[in-house]
């Protein structure tokens, strides 16, 4: 006996081991609210209710379960999720309330919650317990985001607490129902729903709605409804959840200074003021559309403010010095300042303010608060565009293509939101749909890692088992477009990574419009890439073949130069890229109704997304080259031919001692002074960007504009409003004479510009920039190289409202004479 003693010992400690390590696994592992009962409060509001729907819906349609709703607690054993406000923490907490009300209260604060689980002997519970109506929507939204949803299952990890409070009290995003989006106008009350949801999930509180008249074309043939009754729809649909409404109202009319235009305008707003279940606040930008000197804005805005209560009491009037000139808006701020008038709540910084987010703040009274606008839509001729875009890309994927930022959305974020009270930034359509998750998300915890929002963006909307690799791809077609693009094999890669999501996704993967929107990026990325080394390949045999030329061989050598251009005219490569990049545009119209082409899908224009209509623009100088074979063509000199021919492949070169720089394409711009990176001056106010001028340059004010461009005329160097556009020789031969041979081209041809040398030294005066577009030599006088340095500094126009370009400059040469 004695001798089995230590074999039952043994036996028996093994036993505890093994029960003590199951019991910490069963602690340790997810909580299982597959089976979970809704327990919501009694006194719960219709707004409060409408969250609970919400989340049996969404959680429903990512996993076929039905979450049962009850006021009382089911019977042990069967998980609960109690929803409520936190007053009501003694009637939601069921025998759990002692270890409930011992915690720690929710941060302080409006929209604030607090989650937790709980497990006794009876089952687990999970509690979301918010500070108000909106504590539990956004609650029960970050419940969502940290579920595990699968088919027939939900699980929460055991460990998850959260308690937490909004830091910026507006979080939103503009919403525009009209023709110029590129999908907006198409969607149905009930899409515009989920999309309300989806915010809100994320932690939005605010949409802004756009009026009937903008500066928009009066109908689209995609509507579903009249504008001012799916505006109505749409009000009521955010009050029901209880999101604020607020409607960016331009004022449109020619003469505020006319009685009878103020009382027209009055009309047609109360029209449109009354028929709105709930609006919150209007905003009124100053310009663009619009454009009112702000002593006539101002007054009629007052009265405009005084309609609006009359049916909105307690809405708010907001009003940006958008667009203004340098006396508008010195007269702006000495209004602010002089008659702090009671009937403004607010002040606006968007695209087109003359001056930094920090020096609007320093400028404006105290007691009127900021709001952010910015631009998260466009990529290029914006606010906030892409910084250093290859010309590739701006000249194919344009303006409004899909544009997942999330660095850059966070950089412009981390760096000027503190001096606001938060943001409804500026979207025409869903192509900025991942930038609108980063700003919400960002807009709750300004500290949040911005893969982390990338992760629950793609668990949520994607699926859970994409969590982590769809929020790499997202991060990864951000850095597709960084740098020159021929040397970015990262594309090549990133197209890889969606391949494979692609080859293993379900069927309802392949259908959701998100996901259909980063494999159209990745595909149209990589097709852009092959063509651009197709086509510069074929550019450089061309310029060898033309730079064999001899006397007597200059037909022959354009022919067979041509030759090798035109076989590499889109779409002779990469065709089966191309092909997916067509078919995920027609799964996109099928699934959200997104218009990519004006003749596929009644796009309003090629510049407002219809990026498959771009997709084949020349990469490379091949139009240009023809059209110079033309004109050279027409001489009967050989000489003279074969001149130009020398002149075409020595375009580039400045000769000896000489400097050549084509701006905009920072991989050939070694004298441009840039000034401050991105993530310190993001508008560029005070620093050089690169622009672009794309299919849609010979449009409007530039429609005049003949014959094809230089790839090199197609990007710019540009400083907006009054900032100079520098650029900086050193090591120069102070015995020579130097002339500058500089292109003009851009976006702004129809502003003058000016060049000055050193300290104050013209070269030329505002000139009006040439037409058709060709170099043009100035002759650099000798006291300013002397020193062996020299600085040109270009401006535009002094003091000029309007979207700030037109200092723009593509190419420059500093030859010696």
């Amino acid at each position: 006996m004695h001798s089995s003693r230590p074999a039952l010992c043994s036996s028996l400690l093994v036993t505890a081991f093994t029960f003590a390590c199951a019991t910490a696994a069963k602690a340790d592992e997810a909580v299982d609210l597959s089976r979970a009962v809704i327990v919501v409060a009694s006194d719960a509001t219709p707004r409060e209710r409408k969250a609970v729907q919400m989340f049996v819906e969404e959680v429903g349609k990512r996993t076929n379960l039905r979450l049962q709703v009850d006021k009382a607690w089911p019977q042990k054993g069967t998980p609960v999720i109690a929803v409520g406000q936190e007053t009501a923490l003694k009637g939601l907490s069921g025998r759990f309330a002692a270890t409930l009300s011992d915690d720690p209260a929710a941060v302080g604060g409006k929209e604030g919650y607090r989650i937790r689980v709980r497990q006794d002997a009876g089952g687990d519970a999970v509690f979301v317990l918010g500070n108000d109506e909106r504590g539990v929507l956004f609650g029960l939204g970050r419940l969502m985001l940290a579920l595990h949803m699968n088919p027939g299952k939900a699980t929460l990890e055991r460990d998850f607490d959260v308690a937490t409070a909004p830091a910026y009290p507006l979080r939103g995003h503009q919403l525009g129902y009209r023709p110029k989006t590129n999908s907006y106008d198409a969607w149905d009350l009930k899409q515009w729903e989920q999309y309300y949801r989806d915010l809100a999930v994320f932690g939005s509180n605010a949409v802004e709605l756009v009026p009937p008249r903008t500066d928009d074309a009066p109908d689209s043939p995609h509507f579903p409804l009249p504008q001012l009754e799916m505006m109505t729809g749409m009000s009521k649909l955010a009050d029901d959840y209880g999101l604020d409404v607020w409607i960016w109202y331009p004022a449109m009319d020619r003469n505020y200074a006319d009685e009878n235009t103020v009382e027209y305008s009055l009309q047609k707003w109360a029209y449109v003021f009354q028929h709105l279940p709930r609006i919150d606040a209007v905003f009124v930008p100053g310009g663009d559309p619009g454009h009112t000197q702000p002593k006539y804005l101002m007054a009629l805005l007052e009265k405009q403010a005084d309609i609006l209560h009359r049916t909105h009491p307690q809405a708010q009037m907001w009003v940006s010095p958008q667009s203004f000139n340098d006396v508008w808006f010195a007269e702006f701020i000495e209004i602010l300042r002089r008659d702090q008038p009671s009937w403004l709540s607010g002040v606006v910084f968007g695209p087109q303010v003359r001056v930094s987010l920090p020096a609007l703040r320093e400028a404006v009274p105290e007691r009127y608060p900021i709001r952010h606008y910015p631009d998260i839509t466009h990529s290029r001729q914006c606010q906030y565009p892409v910084p250093n875009w290859d010309a590739s890309y701006a000249v194919s994927e344009a303006r409004e293509c899909i544009n997942p930022r999330p660095l850059d959305e966070a950089a412009i974020f981390r760096l000027l939101q503190p001096y606001t009270i938060g943001f409804l930034t500026y979207s025409e359509g869903c192509n900025d749909d991942v930038n609108k998750f980063i700003w919400s998300g960002l807009g709750w915890d300004p500290q949040a890692p911005v893969i982390d929002i990338l992760r629950d963006y793609a668990g949520y909307f994607i699926g859970d088992e994409y969590r982590d690799s769809f929020a790499q791809a997202l991060m990864a077609l951000e850095r597709n477009w960084r740098g020159p693009l021929v040397a970015n094999e990262g594309v090549d890669t990133t197209l890889a990574q969606f391949r494979t999501m692609e080859r293993d996704a379900t069927p309802s993967v392949l259908g959701n419009w998100r996901f259909q929107q980063a494999l159209y990026r990745a595909y149209y990325d990589a097709y852009i890439r092959e063509r651009l080394i197709a086509e510069n390949t074929a550019e450089d045999r061309a310029l060898d073949r033309l730079r064999a030329a001899k006397s007597g061989e200059t037909e022959q050598a354009m022919k067979e130069a041509e030759a090798i251009l035109d076989a590499a005219e889109a779409p002779k490569f990469a065709l089966d890229l191309r092909k997916r990049v067509f078919e995920l545009g027609e799964d996109l119209y099928k699934s959200i109704r997104m218009q990519q082409s004006v003749p596929l899908y009644k796009a309003i224009a090629v510049d407002r997304g219809a990026s498959l209509d771009t997709i084949d623009y020349p990469l490379n100088n091949r139009a240009w080259l023809k059209n110079r074979f033309a004109t050279i063509r027409k001489k009967a000199d050989e000489a003279a031919r074969l001149a130009d021919l020398r002149e075409i492949v020595e375009w580039t070169n400045p000769g000896p001692g000489g400097f050549y720089d084509d701006l905009g394409n920072t991989a050939r711009q070694p004298h441009l002074v840039l000034g401050e990176p991105f993530d310190r001056d993001p508008a560029s106010l005070a620093s050089a960007r690169c622009g672009f001028a794309g299919p849609e340059t010979r449009q409007g004010a530039n429609a005049n504009i003949t014959g094809p461009w230089r790839t090199s005329w197609l990007d710019h160097a540009e400083s907006l409003l009054d900032a100079p556009l520098t650029m900086r020789y050193t090591d120069l031969d102070p015995a020579a004479q130097y002339k500058l041979r500089v292109v003009y081209a851009g976006d702004g041809l129809e502003k003058k510009i000016r060049l000055q040398a050193n300290d104050g030294i013209e070269i030329h005066p505002y000139i009006a920039k040439p037409r058709p577009i060709a170099p043009v030599e100035f002759d650099i006088p000798p006291e300013a190289t002397r020193s062996g340095q020299l600085t040109l500094r270009w401006n535009r126009e002094p003091g000029r409202g309007d979207n700030g370009r037109g200092c723009q400059v593509s190419e420059a040469w500093l030859m010696k004479k």
